[in-house]
Order: structure tokens, then C-alpha cells, then sequence
């Protein structure tokens, strides 16, 4: 085999021996990957079609030593460097062109100590993977909403889920992590021990090293949970989020009620005739005792006249997956995002002219509800610093052809500037697109140079570049 030619982190190209390739695949209980292997095209597509990248090297690493010998092989020789968890985050930050890639997806092991209520997550693991194995012991931790997300990236950029109101933040869940940091050593961070980067981790995205394993405090939910769906008609939204704005604050911890507006999917517990139209859908959540949860959430049926409902108790694994048809792999995504602390008219209003005039029957506007227990934590005790965040808005662009990209695309970036004036000014890092970096300080807002201080520390050449970048102080 020839030499190999690879993109430097100076965005440059240098030529990497093949016996020096030869001798990484040697070494590594995983794999590496080059253009043409088998399982290649495979290792670099990820969730979001839109990112189609060719990396020179993908490595396939099976545990921390397999990562260390990667992140060692491209700091000796410069190369520019990207880290896969999940490969679900929407800029695509899983993948690089012709540089090197530390594919951590084998890596999906998850142990649970049931009596301390503790989970050791690997770098690969989906959310799938912890839920199946923690909720085996009727323990969970808040973590998003998709099965199919990896736990790195969600955590790392401070992950919630359906239960935030009650136990916060992922990244609040955190008790410790090992990490790989830019000299190839593995490093244990937590409050006792590398305090500044577990400080970084929470939040500060994967700007800091490779996360190889998670610890994490687990709590008592399900197996069996009061969750699902009341479905009003589109020409009711005025009315039915105006309720629902005055309800919220009146909501304890244990319950979460997201706003979802989109055209109607063939669920079936809708009239037939109701496929294909807007609606306006509340997704509810209750974390404690399902027969007090129904009393609680029973006003969500009264903000107008639902043409369906489907909420009952099932279990916490099943919600966790019941948005999954709508979220596959394999379509062109492209998202834009606020954080609010109220829910103003005007950004009701803008909701309603979007859903009107989507581009395709996949598009959605989500409004993530968390507020509760994400609030009271102070804004520089993690590197995630907007605990005045009520709703995590997201515009959820997406569509099956590159010919669609243009209207997609132009109609998320209209939400987006229609509400500005509603918004917090904050953005939460994991909802941002590839073509967002200006918003930089908007998702780290204050802690942004302790994190470039940390960064320096830990990365001073900046190894870790290829994510919304957090330049050495």
C-alpha cells in the first residue's frame, strides 16, 4: 500500500507511511478503516444525510487504550481529527474530510450498580442502549428523546430529557467521566479530581478530549410511566397554547408537557381524515405515581376540542422510542433553535404562520418544555450556563432530496428570525447547524473564558477543533 495522503489540523495535507498505518491497525482491538475497505461508506454516514464526508482514516476503537493510540497517531503527525458517539448530532461534527475520525460505536457496553444508583456508560452507547440495561432496575436518568441519540454528544452538550423538570440537566446527572485528553493520556474528571475539566465537560460540548466512559446517578422511574399524545386541529393553536401557556407554571416537577406542531402522521388513534393535516400536538410526561399524573395533566385535554388522544401508562422504554419512526436515518436535516423563558404571543403567532406554509410533511416545530429543577442550578456551576430556560425551541427542518434544501432551508432561517425578538438570546449548542459558528458565545455565554482557559490546559493546540470550537485562551 502506498503512503496515504491526510488534511492537517492547519487544513493543509500530509503524507502518512503505509507501514506507520500498517502498525495503528496492528495495535487497535478495533478497526481502521481506509477509502474502499469494507464497512467504510458504512462507518461514515451518519444520521443526517446532508453530511456526506470522506475521511482519509476512520478508527474503530473497542475500548480507552484503542483511543489513546488514535488521538496519539494524529497528534504526532498534525492530522485533523473528528470524534463519532452516536453520530447523531445535526452539523455532522462526527466526521471530517480527509482527516482522521475516532469512531467510538463499538464502544456501547453500559453497567448499572442498582443499590448506589449508578451507570457506566461507554462513549458509543445510544440512549437505547442505557435505557435497556437501567431500566431493567427501574432506574433513569433525564436523557433526551430519541433512542437513537448517543449519550456523548447529548451529555456533553448538557442533554435533557422527559423528566428534566424533576432531576435536571443529563449533564447535572453527571458524577464522572474518563477522558482522553490531547496528550493521549486517560484522565479520570469529577468534583474531586480534574474539577476544572469535569466542570468543562458538562456542557462545554467535545471540546476538551474523548470521553470514553460516563458515570452517571440513576433514579427511580417506571418501568412503567403516564405519558402520550393529545392531538387538537391547527386552526385551534391560538387558543389551545394560550391555555397552555397559562397552565405551565401551575405544573409540579413530576409532570412535562412539550408542544409539538407539524402535519399529522398515520398514528392511530387519529381519524384517518386527520392524516396529513396540521395539528398541534401536547406530549405528556409524568414522572411520579401514574393515577396522581392523570388528575394533574387533565386539563390538557380541555384547551379546545382534540380530534384524538392517546395517554395511558406504558412503559418508559416504549415513549422513549414511540418519536423514533420520525426521526430515521437517511433524510436532510437542518434545524434552527432559541431558548425562551415565556411563551409571548408573537411567538405564537410565528408558529402558527410556519406549520402554515410548511416546506414538507416531515417538518416540525418542537417547544422542549424543562424549566423546574434545570433553573435552580446556578449558571456557573456547569459549563452549560442558561438555567433561565423555560422551553428549548427547536425548528426541525427535514426532507428526502437535496432538490427540497433551499425551501427547507429558508423556511427554518424565517422562524428563526420572527421569534428573535421572543427569545432569550442563548442557544442550547446541541441543536445548532454546521453553518451557525457566529452563535458561539450565545451557547456558552459567560463561561466562555473559563472554558477557553480550560481548554488551553487541556487542548493548547487545539486538537479537539472540529465541533463549535472553543479556541485555547
Amino acid at each position: 500500500m502506498a503512503a496515504i495522503e491526510v488534511v492537517t489540523l492547519a487544513h493543509g495535507k500530509t503524507s502518512v507511511d503505509s507501514s506507520a498505518v500498517d502498525s495503528l491497525r496492528k495495535e487497535l482491538r478495533g478497526q481502521l478503516l481506509l477509502a474502499g475497505d469494507h464497512g467504510y461508506d458504512e462507518a461514515r454516514t451518519i444520521w443526517n444525510a446532508m453530511i456526506d464526508k470522506r475521511p482519509a482514516l476512520i478508527a474503530r476503537c473497542r475500548g480507552a487504550s484503542d483511543v489513546m493510540r488514535a488521538v496519539a497517531f494524529a497528534r504526532d503527525r498534525n492530522l485533523l481529527l473528528a470524534v463519532r458517539g452516536g453520530g447523531h448530532n445535526i452539523a455532522g461534527s462526527a466526521l471530517c474530510d480527509g482527516g482522521m475520525v475516532i469512531d467510538l460505536s463499538l464502544m456501547r457496553s453500559v453497567r448499572v450498580d442498582a443499590k448506589a444508583r449508578r451507570a457506566w456508560v461507554e462513549g458509543g452507547a445510544t440512549l437505547g442502549d442505557f435505557d435497556h440495561e437501567a431500566q431493567a432496575f427501574g432506574l433513569a436518568t433525564p436523557l433526551g428523546i430519541n433512542s437513537t441519540t448517543g449519550v456523548a454528544g447529548l451529555t456533553l452538550g448538557a442533554g435533557f430529557g422527559w423528566f428534566s423538570r424533576k432531576h435536571g440537566m443529563t449533564c447535572d446527572n453527571l458524577i464522572s467521566a474518563d477522558v482522553v485528553t490531547a496528550d493521549g493520556t486517560l484522565v479520570h474528571a469529577s468534583a474531586d479530581d480534574h474539577a476544572d475539566l469535569f466542570w468543562a465537560l458538562r456542557g462545554g460540548s467535545g471540546n476538551f478530549g474523548v470521553v470514553t466512559s460516563f458515570e452517571f446517578q440513576l433514579h427511580p422511574l417506571g418501568p412503567n410511566v403516564l405519558s402520550g399524545l393529545v392531538v387538537y386541529p391547527f386552526d385551534q393553536a391560538k387558543k389551545v397554547l394560550t391555555a397552555y401557556r397559562e397552565w405551565l407554571p401551575s405544573l409540579p416537577d413530576d409532570a412535562t408537557v412539550w408542544v409539538v406542531a407539524r402535519k399529522a402522521p398515520p398514528l392511530p388513534f387519529l381519524p384517518p381524515e386527520w392524516h396529513g393535516k396540521e395539528i398541534v400536538a401536547l406530549a405528556l410526561f409524568y414522572a411520579g405515581d401514574p393515577k396522581q399524573g392523570e388528575k394533574v395533566l387533565a386539563p390538557a385535554y380541555t384547551f379546545g376540542t382534540p380530534v384524538g388522544s392517546h395517554v395511558g401508562v406504558q412503559p418508559y422504554t416504549a415513549w422513549q422510542q414511540a418519536f423514533d419512526p420520525l426521526l430515521t436515518p437517511g433524510a436532510r436535516n437542518y434545524w434552527k433553535s432559541h431558548n425562551f423563558a415565556t411563551l409571548a404571543d408573537g411567538a405564537i403567532d410565528a408558529l402558527i404562520h410556519s406549520v402554515n406554509h410548511l416546506p414538507s410533511p416531515h417538518c416540525e416545530i418542537f417547544f422542549g418544555c424543562i424549566g423546574g429543577q434545570t433553573m435552580r442550578v446556578k449558571t456557573d456551576a456547569t459549563a452549560y450556563p442558561h438555567r433561565d430556560t423555560l422551553f428549548a425551541v427547536n425548528v426541525h427542518g427535514r426532507w428526502e432530496t437535496a432538490a427540497e434544501d433551499q425551501a427547507g432551508i429558508a423556511w427554518a432561517r424565517e422562524f428563526y428570525e420572527k421569534t428573535k425578538p421572543f427569545a432569550t438570546g442563548g442557544v442550547y449548542v446541541n441543536f445548532l447547524t454546521a453553518d451557525e459558528g457566529a452563535r458561539l458565545h450565545s451557547a456558552y455565554g459567560a463561561n466562555y473564558d473559563k472554558l477557553a482557559t480550560i481548554k488551553k490546559k487541556y487542548d493548547p493546540s487545539n486538537m479537539f477543533r472540529n465541533n463549535f470550537n472553543i479556541a485555547p485562551a
